[in-house]
Protein backbone atom coordinates (compact mmCIF):
# COMPACT_ATOMS: atom_id res chain seq x y z
CA UNK A 1 0.00 0.00 0.00
CA UNK A 2 2.98 2.60 0.57
CA UNK A 3 5.18 3.72 -2.01
CA UNK A 4 8.81 3.27 -1.07
CA UNK A 5 9.90 6.62 0.33
CA UNK A 6 6.87 6.71 2.96
CA UNK A 7 7.70 3.28 3.74
CA UNK A 8 11.50 4.58 4.71
CA UNK A 9 10.19 7.34 6.77
CA UNK A 10 7.53 5.45 8.25
CA UNK A 11 10.23 2.99 9.22
CA UNK A 12 8.11 0.21 8.46
CA UNK A 13 10.75 -2.46 7.59
CA UNK A 14 12.60 -1.55 10.71
CA UNK A 15 12.93 -4.87 12.91
CA UNK A 16 14.39 -3.10 15.63
CA UNK A 17 11.45 -0.70 16.22
CA UNK A 18 10.03 -0.65 19.35
CA UNK A 19 7.20 -3.16 19.81
CA UNK A 20 4.92 -0.78 22.01
CA UNK A 21 4.59 3.04 21.98
CA UNK A 22 2.70 5.20 24.16
CA UNK A 23 1.77 8.81 22.56
CA UNK A 24 2.03 11.91 24.71
CA UNK A 25 -1.47 14.08 24.58
CA UNK A 26 -0.73 15.83 21.49
CA UNK A 27 0.65 12.93 19.43
CA UNK A 28 -2.08 10.78 20.63
CA UNK A 29 -5.24 13.35 19.90
CA UNK A 30 -3.57 13.15 16.43
CA UNK A 31 -2.66 9.61 15.86
CA UNK A 32 -6.81 8.91 17.38
CA UNK A 33 -7.82 11.22 14.75
CA UNK A 34 -5.50 9.64 12.23
CA UNK A 35 -6.75 6.38 12.46
CA UNK A 36 -10.78 7.20 12.84
CA UNK A 37 -10.42 8.70 9.56
CA UNK A 38 -8.38 5.70 7.69
CA UNK A 39 -11.64 3.23 9.80
CA UNK A 40 -14.20 5.30 8.39
CA UNK A 41 -12.70 5.53 4.75
CA UNK A 42 -12.15 1.67 4.94
CA UNK A 43 -15.71 1.12 5.85
CA UNK A 44 -17.14 3.34 3.00
CA UNK A 45 -16.27 1.27 0.09
CA UNK A 46 -18.40 1.70 -2.95
CA UNK A 47 -19.20 5.32 -1.93
CA UNK A 48 -15.93 6.54 -4.21
CA UNK A 49 -14.65 5.31 -7.56
CA UNK A 50 -12.76 2.35 -6.79
CA UNK A 51 -9.21 3.21 -7.60
CA UNK A 52 -10.23 6.99 -5.68
CA UNK A 53 -10.98 4.66 -2.68
CA UNK A 54 -7.63 2.56 -2.68
CA UNK A 55 -5.97 6.12 -3.59
CA UNK A 56 -7.28 7.75 -0.43
CA UNK A 57 -6.84 4.54 1.61
CA UNK A 58 -3.11 4.40 1.05
CA UNK A 59 -2.62 8.55 1.78
CA UNK A 60 -4.45 8.27 5.18
CA UNK A 61 -2.32 4.64 6.03
CA UNK A 62 0.76 6.73 5.21
CA UNK A 63 -0.40 9.62 8.08
CA UNK A 64 -0.74 7.20 10.21
CA UNK A 65 1.85 5.45 10.35
CA UNK A 66 4.19 8.37 9.77
CA UNK A 67 2.26 9.31 12.76
CA UNK A 68 3.03 6.74 14.84
CA UNK A 69 6.65 6.56 13.41
CA UNK A 70 7.62 10.39 14.46
CA UNK A 71 5.78 10.32 18.06
CA UNK A 72 7.75 13.19 20.27
CA UNK A 73 9.04 12.13 23.75
CA UNK A 74 7.43 13.58 26.60
CA UNK A 75 9.69 16.78 27.96
CA UNK A 76 12.02 15.35 30.86
CA UNK A 77 11.67 11.75 29.46
CA UNK A 78 14.26 11.49 27.24
CA UNK A 79 13.71 7.34 25.74
CA UNK A 80 16.65 5.02 27.72
CA UNK A 81 19.39 3.99 26.22
CA UNK A 82 18.47 0.00 26.03
CA UNK A 83 21.31 -1.93 27.46
CA UNK A 84 23.96 -4.18 26.13
CA UNK A 85 22.73 -7.74 26.61
CA UNK A 86 18.98 -6.45 24.62
CA UNK A 87 21.02 -5.06 22.01
CA UNK A 88 23.26 -8.48 21.32
CA UNK A 89 19.73 -10.42 22.09
CA UNK A 90 17.95 -8.51 19.26
CA UNK A 91 20.49 -8.45 16.93
CA UNK A 92 21.12 -11.89 17.61
CA UNK A 93 17.52 -12.42 16.90
CA UNK A 94 17.39 -10.85 13.51
CA UNK A 95 20.64 -12.95 12.56
CA UNK A 96 19.60 -16.36 13.38
CA UNK A 97 15.65 -16.23 14.02
CA UNK A 98 15.21 -18.87 11.09
CA UNK A 99 17.29 -21.06 12.66
CA UNK A 100 15.98 -21.09 16.20
CA UNK A 101 13.23 -20.04 17.98
CA UNK A 102 14.66 -21.66 21.33
CA UNK A 103 15.65 -19.07 24.18
CA UNK A 104 17.87 -21.17 25.42
CA UNK A 105 20.20 -21.41 22.39
CA UNK A 106 20.46 -17.98 21.57
CA UNK A 107 21.22 -17.55 25.94
CA UNK A 108 24.07 -19.95 25.13
CA UNK A 109 25.49 -18.15 21.67
CA UNK A 110 25.88 -15.24 23.71
CA UNK A 111 26.97 -16.34 26.99
CA UNK A 112 24.35 -14.99 29.14
CA UNK A 113 21.73 -17.22 31.16
CA UNK A 114 18.01 -17.35 30.36
CA UNK A 115 16.75 -15.15 32.97
CA UNK A 116 19.26 -12.63 32.32
CA UNK A 117 17.88 -12.12 28.85
CA UNK A 118 14.83 -12.23 30.10
CA UNK A 119 14.76 -9.61 32.18
CA UNK A 120 17.06 -7.48 29.47
CA UNK A 121 14.13 -8.45 26.92
CA UNK A 122 11.37 -7.43 29.63
CA UNK A 123 13.18 -3.87 30.05
CA UNK A 124 14.13 -3.37 26.97
CA UNK A 125 10.98 -4.37 24.68
CA UNK A 126 8.26 -4.83 26.93
CA UNK A 127 7.59 -8.22 26.46
CA UNK A 128 9.57 -11.80 27.40
CA UNK A 129 12.30 -12.96 25.30
CA UNK A 130 10.75 -15.62 23.51
CA UNK A 131 7.42 -13.11 22.76
CA UNK A 132 10.12 -11.24 21.18
CA UNK A 133 11.17 -14.15 18.80
CA UNK A 134 8.59 -15.25 18.08
CA UNK A 135 7.24 -11.77 16.87
CA UNK A 136 10.24 -11.73 14.44
CA UNK A 137 9.40 -15.23 13.22
CA UNK A 138 5.67 -14.06 12.69
CA UNK A 139 6.50 -10.48 11.22
CA UNK A 140 8.52 -12.62 8.40
CA UNK A 141 5.60 -15.29 7.82
CA UNK A 142 3.55 -12.15 6.98
CA UNK A 143 5.94 -10.37 4.88
CA UNK A 144 6.77 -13.24 2.59
CA UNK A 145 2.94 -14.23 2.88
CA UNK A 146 2.26 -10.66 1.56
CA UNK A 147 4.30 -9.65 -0.82
CA UNK A 148 5.92 -13.01 -1.96
CA UNK A 149 4.83 -15.79 -4.39
CA UNK A 150 5.95 -18.63 -2.04
CA UNK A 151 3.96 -21.18 -1.08
CA UNK A 152 3.58 -21.90 3.18
CA UNK A 153 5.97 -24.94 2.77
CA UNK A 154 8.47 -22.77 1.35
CA UNK A 155 8.06 -20.36 3.80
CA UNK A 156 8.05 -22.57 6.45
CA UNK A 157 11.30 -24.26 5.08
CA UNK A 158 12.60 -20.78 4.82
CA UNK A 159 11.94 -20.04 8.37
CA UNK A 160 13.30 -23.21 9.70
CA UNK A 161 10.10 -25.58 10.95
CA UNK A 162 10.22 -29.08 10.33
CA UNK A 163 7.47 -29.80 8.58
CA UNK A 164 4.31 -26.95 6.91
CA UNK A 165 1.95 -28.22 9.16
CA UNK A 166 3.98 -27.38 12.41
CA UNK A 167 4.39 -23.79 10.77
CA UNK A 168 0.65 -23.49 10.11
CA UNK A 169 -0.13 -24.32 13.91
CA UNK A 170 2.39 -21.43 15.15
CA UNK A 171 1.59 -19.50 12.81
CA UNK A 172 -2.23 -19.69 13.45
CA UNK A 173 -1.94 -19.84 17.53
CA UNK A 174 0.35 -16.95 16.84
CA UNK A 175 -2.37 -14.65 14.54
CA UNK A 176 -5.64 -16.47 15.02
CA UNK A 177 -5.60 -17.03 11.36
CA UNK A 178 -3.94 -19.53 8.78
CA UNK A 179 -1.14 -18.47 6.80
CA UNK A 180 -3.06 -19.20 3.79
CA UNK A 181 -6.32 -17.35 5.06
CA UNK A 182 -3.68 -14.71 5.67
CA UNK A 183 -2.81 -13.90 2.30
CA UNK A 184 -6.27 -14.06 1.29
CA UNK A 185 -7.06 -11.32 3.46
CA UNK A 186 -4.06 -9.52 2.73
CA UNK A 187 -4.51 -9.53 -1.18
CA UNK A 188 -8.20 -9.42 -0.76
CA UNK A 189 -9.12 -13.17 -2.17
CA UNK A 190 -11.90 -15.52 -0.92
CA UNK A 191 -11.02 -18.46 0.91
CA UNK A 192 -9.94 -20.05 -2.63
CA UNK A 193 -11.07 -19.48 -6.39
CA UNK A 194 -14.17 -19.67 -7.18
CA UNK A 195 -15.95 -20.68 -10.74
CA UNK A 196 -14.84 -17.58 -12.51
CA UNK A 197 -10.96 -17.24 -11.64
CA UNK A 198 -8.82 -17.22 -14.56
CA UNK A 199 -6.99 -19.63 -15.36
CA UNK A 200 -3.55 -20.43 -13.69
CA UNK A 201 -5.01 -17.68 -10.58
CA UNK A 202 -4.43 -18.83 -6.99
Amino acid sequence: MLDPLTATAARVDDPHAPVVTTPVAADAEAVTMAAAHLSREFQSLGHLPLEVHIAALRHLLAVLLLRLAHLTVPVGSPAPEPDETYLRFRNAVERHFTATRRVEDYAHMLGYSGRTLARATLAGAGLSAKEFIDRRVVLEAKRLLAHGDKTAAQISDRLGFVTPSQFSKYFTQRTGRSPIDFRNGVRGRAEGPGPSAAPGQR
